[in-house]
């Protein structure tokens, strides 16, 4: 690239002109510092940040929202393509492609002739293929059910993702009652540790993740996703707590100038009204 961009010289396809944007930013003459100086590492936590971003206009329902979050994503996988284009890795045209395909692969019920009777059996057939792919990469052969789970997925996700794992082999409860059960013997557990003479901050922090676990895998039982669950939970609790300020407020108070007993009242009435 050697002449300075302008808007009217961009494609107006608005695949093509994103990709063009993309590779204008990371342009060494004319490009933008800070684009030009990011790597895969610096603009991972971004990546993780758009998709949370998606989420949240879904939860909200927010569609003026959630076109711009997922351009916001797009940008995201563009922007990784495109260093790896720079690198001599791989362009986005490629990670286009590899998924069109792995789509393709994964859904021969649709592309082929493969009978699948329903989302269960779908499931099945998804992990086989997702087995024969890697065998085929020549990769590692899991060794374990829980092998593949990627370590920096959100610790409640990963959690449900390994239960999952684990019920496949067999190595889960039948019914709910034994997971409530589960997790009451974790807090006493936790309750323990809090009475003890000295606390060891490690065994605490280990017992309250036992605790953690448990309640996921109740979520799991329960066909609720924990994290959407927390979310909400999250929200409720935000807007009770404003309804509590703003009652303060109307009396010319903060919070750090109630009593608990006064916010706790609030927090009662705030139940009612939020």
């Amino acid at each position: 690239m050697t002449d300075r961009p302008t808007a009217a010289s961009l494609p107006t396809e608005p695949l093509a002109r994103l990709l063009a944007v993309m590779a204008w930013l990371r342009d060494r003459r004319h490009g933008c510092p800070w684009d030009i100086d990011q790597t895969f590492a610096t603009i991972a936590p971004y990546t993780i940040e758009e998709a949370y971003e998606v989420a949240d206009a879904i939860e909200r329902n927010d569609m003026p929202a959630l076109k711009e979050e997922l351009g916001d994503l797009l940008l995201q996988v563009v922007y990784h393509s495109q260093m790896a284009s720079e690198a001599g890795a791989f362009a986005f045209d490629d990670v286009a492609a590899a998924i069109a395909d792995k789509m393709v692969d994964r859904h021969p019920h649709v592309f082929g002739d493969l009978k699948i009777a329903d989302a269960d059996a779908q499931t099945v057939s998804w992990e086989a293929r997702k087995a024969a792919e890697r065998a085929k990469k020549g990769g590692p052969e899991p060794t374990g059910a829980l092998d593949g789970v990627a370590k920096a997925l959100p610790a409640l996700l990963r959690a449900e993702k390994i239960q999952k794992r684990a019920a496949r082999v067999g190595f889960d409860w039948k019914e709910t009652a034994p997971v409530i059960d589960k997790i009451e013997e974790e807090l006493g557990e936790l309750r323990a540790e809090l009475s003890a003479r000295t606390i060891d901050p490690a065994r605490l922090t280990d017992e309250l993740g036992d605790v953690l676990f448990a309640v996921a895998n109740l979520a799991r039982h329960c066909k609720i996703d924990p994290e959407a669950a927390l979310r909400a939970t999250n929200d409720k609790f935000e807007r009770r707590f404003r309804y509590i300020e703003s009652r303060l407020a109307a009396q010319g108070r903060k919070p750090a100038g109630a009593t608990l007993e006064e916010m706790e009242a609030l927090w009662q009435e705030a139940k009612t009204q939020v």
